[in-house]
């Protein structure tokens, strides 16, 4: 029988790791003598290990990233010997014109039974060439990594729509890509060694939006368990890095000739910074096509110039610009290592590039209609997808001094449909629609003006310059030496020339060469060594219900409950670290809860969490249940009248950890933070 857990302790020291033997932990504080039937309160003791180390597991022979993006996707990786060679995944076959392929994208496809078929350019390619009475029956999907971003209540259960619009377990869908992934690379790593690679000596990084809150990092957890990527028996195997902090350690071993500086007043390469925007990402491409047939990107040992130029101390953002959300991070370097601390904690939205395909299929709506287009999708999926990536390699040519207009050619099937659905032809459409900028060309192509495309780019970039306005008004903002523009969107000269025209010369603005693939270098280096970030700051504020003494004036009389005599407070939340705290890297919040009953089993407590830094009861607005901590002490009989259950949680990590002690007998109990069950 599971029973909440009853009247519990509140030790709230947050004890920096410092090494000690395990029995300091067994031997229970003299303080606990009191008798006290309610709470415990305990002095203030080290935690168990000296966890400033990382537990390093087994030692791993090679570390493989994978970048699970929303829009594009793949792995890197790097032998645990080698460490400054980082190998990126073989070319992918397909690809689209203009658009380069170091990345595939983020598309699967499943057989009309339900089985995995392909990923990537294989998947889309094969719906394409189907028939469209036999697409209708195989399950298609694209961007669907947001669904973890936007769900409220995201759990195993959460489902997703494929383009014929039948559901899918969204936990599948991951499983399969994941395992994609794990096959690619594994038969990559075979071909390298000359014999079969063994899963067991790969760490596994995976990478995802600093933003996203602990269930969708669970998520992908379980995602990668379900794949077969790593055992849930060894969580050690599988890092999830944080995208903003991974381009973050990369930008530290740039070299100047590995990025274009936008923020130089002065010219660089005969161009002046006016100049700069366009041209120096069109050289940065050229260089990067010279070098895509070398996919070993060498990671020198030393730290890059452009780092060099930082003193102790000096701070500096990242914006990571992706497919679906923007991330931004703020992080001070600390000397001599160069290790890294988080200032301010990770913020953004959903302000990637798709927003610009909203908006564009808000356009075709505008002019066809919101009921031709709905049916179309469903009736015409593969078309769709047609029309979709002509729309993104045209989108790739909109720059802020564009004169001529952007042709998009609109599929056969698409014309010839909306006849049959309107009884009149597209053009008829465009002319009485009254759109401007957008018309028809006799080659079968919508012309759209540059300004028509520079309106779809509008809305997502007013919501990263908004963003980005408010976050340098933050005072642990100030005094930015540098702004890194990082992920696939921050390619687009119109972002670029938004950032810069923000900015006003405030900041340097550095643009690394291979923009898309910063983040998979950066996971691979991470995934080499994990405690380069030191500090980070809690997005939240965590904490637990508990019981405490009533005290008369201070606690509201509704929250009182008297039992066996002894009147209590009720629904207190007992706060663990505060939204924004700083923590560092193992450091460990140490909490002491007793069973209900003698007999119990297994005790659960629920955490809370809520954006408020100072929380009184777990009854107040905006804070929710976000997990429940599960303690298993089934078998650690316990002689002493009192049980006494110590929890040791771990919040300088990426992700949260648990651990607990039974104090009478010393043994660690099984103990876990699920924050996917509702």
């Amino acid at each position: 029988m599971e029973l909440p857990v009853s009247l519990m302790s509140t030790d709230t020291s947050l004890s920096k790791p410092a090494s000690s033997s395990s029995d300091e932990m067994a031997n229970p504080s003299p303080a606990k003598s009191t008798g006290d039937p309610g709470i415990t309160p305990l002095s203030p003791s080290h935690t168990q290990n000296d966890t400033d180390q990382v537990p390093s597991g087994p030692s791993f022979v090679v570390v493989v990233a994978i970048d699970f993006g929303t829009t594009s996707s793949g792995y890197a990786y790097a032998f645990t010997k080698e460490p400054e060679c980082i190998h990126t995944m073989r070319r992918w076959e397909g690809g689209d014109p203009g658009v380069s392929n170091q990345k595939t994208p983020t598309t699967i496809l499943l057989t009309p039974d339900r089985k995995f078929h392909s990923f990537g350019y294989a998947a889309r390619d094969f719906y394409h060439d189907l028939d469209p009475s036999e697409s209708k029956h195989w399950l298609y999907l694209e961007k669907f990594k947001m669904k973890l971003h936007t769900t409220a209540n995201l759990s195993i259960d959460t489902d997703l729509h494929a383009a014929n619009g039948k559901r899918v377990k969204a936990l599948d869908i991951f499983a399969y890509a994941l395992a994609f992934f794990k096959e690619q690379a594994l038969k990559e790593l075979s071909d390298q060694t000359g014999g079969e690679f063994d899963n067991n000596d790969v760490r596994w990084v995976i990478t995802v939006p600093a933003i996203w809150k602990m269930p969708a990092k669970q998520f992908m957890r379980e995602a990668a368990y379900k794949s077969g990527l790593v055992p849930r028996e060894n969580p050690e195997q599988l890092i999830i890095a944080l995208e903003p902090e991974a381009a973050s350690i990369y930008c530290r071993k740039l070299r100047l000739h590995q990025m274009v500086d936008l923020g130089s007043q002065t010219t660089q390469n005969g161009f002046s910074p006016t100049e700069n925007v366009g041209s120096g990402m069109t050289q940065a491409k050229e260089h990067v096509r010279r070098n895509r047939q070398s996919r070993t990107f060498l990671v020198e040992n030393v730290i890059g110039e452009l780092w060099s130029e930082l003193e102790e101390g000096d701070r500096y953002v990242v914006v990571d610009c992706g497919g679906g959300t923007v991330d931004l991070t703020v992080h001070q370097i600390r000397l001599p290592e160069g290790h890294l601390k988080e200032l301010y904690k990770a913020s953004g939205g959903p302000y990637g590039s798709i927003g610009i395909d909203y908006e564009f299929e808000k356009l075709l709506c505008k002019i066809f209609g919101q009921d031709f287009v709905d049916q179309f999708k469903i009736k015409r999926p593969a078309a769709w997808v047609d029309l979709m990536i002509a729309f993104e390699s045209r989108k790739r040519a909109a720059a802020p001094d564009r004169t001529n207009p952007l042709n998009i050619n609109l599929p056969f099937s698409f014309i010839d449909y909306y006849k049959k659905f309107r009884g009149h032809s597209v053009e008829h459409a465009l002319r009485k629609s009254n759109v401007d900028f957008v018309k028809w060309s006799s080659q079968g192509m919508l012309r759209m003006n540059p300004d028509a495309m520079n309106a779809l780019f509008k809305p997502t970039i007013d919501h990263i310059i908004q963003h980005l306005t408010e976050l340098f008004e933050k005072p642990e903002v100030s005094d930015i030496k540098f702004l890194f523009l990082v992920g696939g969107f921050a390619e687009s000269p119109l972002l670029q020339q938004a950032v810069q025209n923000m900015l006003q010369g405030r900041s340097r603005i550095i643009i690394p060469h291979d923009v898309g693939l910063t983040i998979l270098k950066g996971a691979v280096l991470f995934g080499l060594d994990p405690s380069v970030i030191k500090v980070r700051r809690s997005p939240l504020t965590y904490g637990v219900g508990v019981l405490n003494r009533f005290v008369e004036g201070k606690h509201p009389p509704e929250k009182l409950l008297v039992k066996d005599g002894t009147r209590w407070c009720t629904d207190v939340f007992d706060t663990f670290i505060s939204a924004d705290q700083s923590v560092a890297l193992g450091e460990m919040v140490k909490r002491s809860y007793t069973p209900a009953k003698p007999s119990q089993q297994v005790i659960v407590i629920h955490v809370y969490c809520s954006e408020k830094e100072s929380v009184g009861f777990i009854s107040e607005p905006g804070v929710r249940k976000c997990g429940t901590l599960r303690l298993d002490v089934s078998g650690t009989e316990s002689t002493a009248p009192r049980r006494e259950i110590q929890t040791l949680m771990q919040f300088g990590d990426t992700e949260i950890r648990a651990m607990a002690v039974d104090v009478s007998t010393g043994r660690t109990v099984k103990a876990s933070i699920d924050f996917l069950s509702h």
